[in-house]
Formats: structure tokens, sequence, C-alpha cells
């Protein structure tokens, strides 16, 4: 099943253009399911010998350990995917995974700052040295595009306009371009021209965010930047850089912005992915009208 699984990963990353991140998680799912099988005594060498039986007391074993739903849901999506793989290269007859159901997740709103709030936390970088010119330029571009935390991290010198106030933000091989506004565009003048030169250690590198040490900033590097920031801004809960993604896009459309540009900007392939943050409008505006309206 080993050599099984690192095939089937290779295929997504070659074939399906899968990210990295992805794949990662497709790899744990399989890697967690196979010593499961294997601590239960089952023949993972041969996969016909896995049964849609073997599967179900799998799920049930990650039900009763108290996983949530979203991560057994992400555990049968990943077996699916691998068992539909197993029979397309005819390694197996039978798909033992197809009788799988997900377990219902409940829809949750997602967290979002107030924009009294997002001032605050974009506030909070003082731009006195190079890092903080560096902060406040990674800051105000995340609220004024709202991209990913990876594609952030990923920009590279050449992605960024300045002049034009757009960059362009590249996700499996698809493009997007999402402008920003004159707050970003000036933190971003004054890192480029005077702190990316400071930190950075290879002069040719196009990286556009490095660290301290003068390497790419990773995931981990900023998670931890952003949470520094939000307690100096006395903000309390749980603030990621997720957290920014979806307050961009939830006062774009409170503002009035078009649902159909917004699912641009965010490169959502699907507009019912994006309507989430209508709703979370449509709940703001029944929380005003009660609390406002005298017969509310």
């Amino acid at each position: 099943m080993e050599t099984t699984i690192t095939a089937f990963i290779t295929y997504l990353h070659n074939t399906k253009k899968t990210s990295h991140n992805t794949e990662l998680s497709y790899q744990r799912d399989l890697v967690k399911l196979q010593k499961y099988l294997a601590d239960q005594n089952t023949d993972t060498a041969d996969l016909s010998r896995i049964s849609e039986k073997d599967l179900s007391a799998y799920i049930t074993s990650l039900m009763d350990a108290g996983f949530k739903a979203a991560t057994v849901s992400r555990s049968i999506a990943s077996i699916k995917a691998f068992f539909n793989y197993c029979q397309k290269m005819d390694l197996i007859d039978h798909d033992p995974s197809h009788d799988l159901k997900a377990p219902k997740i409940e829809k949750k709103l997602p967290e979002i700052l107030t924009m009294d709030e997002v001032v605050r936390l974009l506030e909070q970088p003082k731009a006195d040295t190079p890092k903080e010119i560096r902060d406040k330029a990674m800051l105000e571009l995340l609220y004024a595009t709202g991209i990913r935390v990876s594609e952030l991290i990923g920009l590279q010198v050449d992605d960024v306009n300045i002049k034009m106030c757009y960059i362009m933000c590249r996700d499996n091989n698809k493009e997007r371009v999402i402008p920003f506004g004159h707050k970003a565009k000036d933190a971003l003048q004054r890192y480029m021209k005077s702190s990316r030169e400071t930190m950075i250690n290879d002069k040719h590198s196009k990286v556009l965010f490095v660290n301290c040490s003068g390497t790419p900033m990773s995931r981990q590097g900023f998670w931890k930047l952003i949470k520094y920031y939000a307690k100096r801004a006395g903000i309390g809960g749980d603030i990621t850089p997720h957290t920014l993604r979806h307050s961009f896009a939830a006062h774009l459309v409170e503002n009035g912005a078009d649902l159909r540009a917004v699912q641009e900007m965010l490169g959502h392939s699907d507009i019912s992915t994006t309507q989430i943050y209508a709703t979370l409008n449509h709940s703001h505006i029944r929380e005003v009208y009660s609390k406002a309206h005298p017969r509310g």
C-alpha cells in the first residue's frame, strides 16, 4: 500500500496539478489509514483484500476518538480519491470506499473583524524599523487583496505592479489580477525602497517578503506575526491570517461589492463558496435591525 500511496501522490502532482498542501493532506490521511489497517492485521500489501467493512470501521474509530466532522470528511475524501485511482489503474476490481458517507458538517459563519478592529490591527506596526516596515506592508496587502497567506508569502517582486496598484496571483496554474488601494501602495513602496534590500540575503532573489534572517517568510512566521499584532491591538479571539481574508470579503460585500467580482478576487471556483459572505451580511443587517428598530 505504501508504494501505491506514493504513486497516487505523484499522480495528483503531475496529472491533477494539485497544490503541495493538498498532497501532504492526502498522504497524511492515507498513511494514517494504512497504520490502522496494519494494527488490525489487515493485509495492506494486497489492496483487493481491503473491504468496505474495514474502511467503515476505520471511520468509526476516527469518530469515536473525537475527531471533528470536517476532519473525518476530509479523510473520507482522501480514501475515496485513493481507491478511485486504484480502480482506474486496474489495481482493484471493486472500490470498497464507494458507499462511504461523510458526516454532516455544521456550516459555521467565518469569524471576521470589525472595520475598527482592522484599522487597529493595521496601525500596530509603527514602521520605525525595517521589520515593522515589512510587517506593515504585509498586513496592508493581505487586507487590501484578500489573498491566502500561502499566496502572500509566495509573491515575487515581478508579481507586484505598484504603479498600477495590482498584484498577479498564481494558484494551481491559474492566474488572477487583484487590485489594491493607496494605503497598501504606500506601505509597499516604503518597504521596497527602504527595507527589503537591507533584509534580504540573496540580492538576486525575486521573493518579495523575507524574514529577519533574509530568507523567504514562512507561513508559521507570518502566523506568529499576526498573533503578535492582534494582541497588541487588544483584539481577542483566535485571529489567523485567514481572518483578514474573510474580513476583506465580508467588508466588500457589506459595502455593496458585486459577489462575482469578490469571487474572482478570492479565487473561488464556485460562487456558492463566496455566497457565505452575503449570508454573513444579511445576518449583520438583521442584528442591526433588532437592536435599532423600535419594534425589533
